[in-house]
């Protein structure tokens, strides 16, 4: 299907893409993945031929889309894709939106095209939305439009450049659904994302992307459970860790709070242990920051959360500064025992950092 031979594309100040060897298959699934700025737009990008790539071949159903002879157009009939932030027209309906291409560029009839406009919008929920205008929607409403446009075209080939990074975080999961939904029909699909576990569940293949080019390729199981290269094992270890750095008795909770319930969310905790997770945080701070005020060096705590799915837990640990004090056994007895029938496992180690001399590794498991 895609064939892609020592691609390289160079910009004036930066080359994301130095040396990319792959080959696609036909009805493959597959999430790219990495940090940000090495090249996974970019990739996607030359694929399509919307960015031309600086030296290397790719061919797009045995079609050489970097051969200046090759007529685009005709290869894009059958690729389509959706960017993040819609590109709609604005001066036409929702059903004039998915219409135009098949009429403009397939030459079928305002009928036929209309009438697929309309199946394709009860396929994506938005059937009652075929009159509207692209300003009377939400974000979600318009990228599943877009989907819809996309689908008009009867592409055998979509490409995805992160479709849910513009959007609130309360309509991800529609725009997911619909594409949860095109990953079953044979198509292939490719998809920029940053959403991990949304990636794990559709795709066949994950791409990480580094170093200039696509650092390892393998199944979900192998890039998520078992990377074998250093940089991908990083990567995925970053994904699954939270780290909180209090300076202050009066942090702000309700900003912690918030990266707590982000975590759990990206990393599917069930909400039971998402609440245990936030009391236990709560209690423990407190504990630990009880005598900031009459021990100045004792502000400073460090939390590093991770959670399990193998074994559903997560295993809280807080390092924090000044003297030797073990806050489990001269803690306020309240709060211990909050955190007591909240955790499994507790413990309290000295260290020998001198920043952050005390340990306590505390144990949430259902």
């Amino acid at each position: 299907m895609i064939k892609i031979e020592h691609l390289r594309k160079e910009y004036e100040n930066a080359t994301p893409l130095k040396d990319v060897s792959v080959e696609i298959n036909d009805g493959d699934v597959i999430s790219i993945i990495g940090p940000s700025g090495t090249g996974k737009s970019t990739l996607m990008r030359c694929i399509n031929r919307l960015d031309t790539p600086t030296s290397g071949k790719i061919w797009v159903n045995g079609v050489d889309v970097t051969d200046p002879a090759t007529d685009l157009s005709i290869v894009r009939r059958k690729m389509g894709m959706v960017f993040q932030a819609f590109n709609l027209f604005e001066h036409l309906t929702v059903i004039e939106n998915i219409m135009f291409a098949p009429v403009e560029l397939l030459g079928k009839s305002k009928q036929e095209a209309a009438d697929r406009a309309m199946e394709l919008l009860e396929m994506v929920g938005l059937a009652d939305k075929y009159f509207n205008y692209p300003d009377e929607l939400s974000g979600g409403q318009k990228q599943r439009i877009a989907i819809a446009r996309t689908l008009a075209m009867d592409p055998d080939i979509i490409l995805f450049d992160e479709p849910t990074s513009a959007l609130d975080p309360t309509m991800v999961g529609e725009v997911q659904s619909v594409i949860r939904d095109l990953s079953q029909t044979g198509k292939t699909l490719i998809i920029v994302t940053h959403e991990m576990n949304f990636a794990r569940a559709i795709c066949n293949r994950v791409f990480y992307m580094d170093e200039g080019g696509i650092y390892e390729d393998g199944t979900p199981e192998q890039i998520f459970d078992y990377p074998q290269k250093e940089n991908t094992r990083r990567f995925i270890k970053k994904l699954k860790i939270l780290e909180i750095d209090i300076n202050t008795p009066d942090y702000n909770a309700i900003e912690v709070f918030e990266k707590l319930d982000d975590y759990c969310n990206k990393n599917n905790v069930i909400p039971a242990t998402g609440k245990k997770m936030r009391l236990v945080f709560e209690e423990t701070v407190g504990l630990i920051m009880k005598d900031a005020y009459d021990i100045p060096d004792s502000v400073d705590v460090k939390s590093h959360i991770e959670y399990s799915a193998a074994s559903d837990s997560v295993t809280m640990t807080f390092d924090y500064a000044g003297p030797e004090r073990n806050v489990l056994e001269d803690g306020d007895e309240i709060s211990l025992n909050i955190i007591r029938s909240k955790v499994t496992e507790m413990s309290y180690e000295k260290t020998d950092d001198k920043d952050f001399s005390n340990r306590l590794v505390l144990t949430i498991k259902e």
